[in-house]
């Protein structure tokens, strides 16, 4: 069958979450090997978590939180947003690729988008291979 990637989705509670529970009572079907971690906020996932995820197995990790502007923290999704900018710099600096690596922007009725996101990232992480670890 081949390489199957670890996929680690973090998901905000209010939008990327609720979507995922959409997804899953329209019968919509994403990879099997995408695990959903629900936050109250993207802007709750720290860098350190994503570096945690690739370090302990998984082989790409996506932030998943509400539209920008539509947070139901105000302004949780900018500071995930400012986040990123730092996570793919330390991906750079552990020497992990940075295509590992996803934030993405969906409401809770776009389950079509989340799953088109777990499918993008779960094809080119199959691409690309298993992280290497020392």
């Amino acid at each position: 069958m081949g390489f199957e990637p670890k996929i680690i989705a973090f998901c905000c509670n209010w939008c990327s979450y609720a979507a995922a529970d959409l997804a899953g009572t329209a019968r919509m079907q994403y990879p099997h090997n995408v695990r959903i971690i629900r936050v109250m906020c993207s802007g709750m996932v720290h860098p350190e978590l994503v570096l945690d995820a690739l370090a302990h197995g998984a082989d790409g990790v996506l932030v998943l939180g509400c539209h920008l502007g539509e947070c139901h923290y105000q302004d949780g999704n900018q500071k995930a947003l400012a986040r990123s900018a730092v996570i793919t710099e330390l991906l750079e600096d552990f020497s992990y690729e940075t295509e590992r690596y996803e934030i993405s922007w969906l409401s809770s009725s776009e389950p079509d988008r989340l799953v088109k996101a777990f499918t993008d990232m779960t094809e080119r992480i199959r691409k690309m291979g298993q992280v290497d670890r020392p």
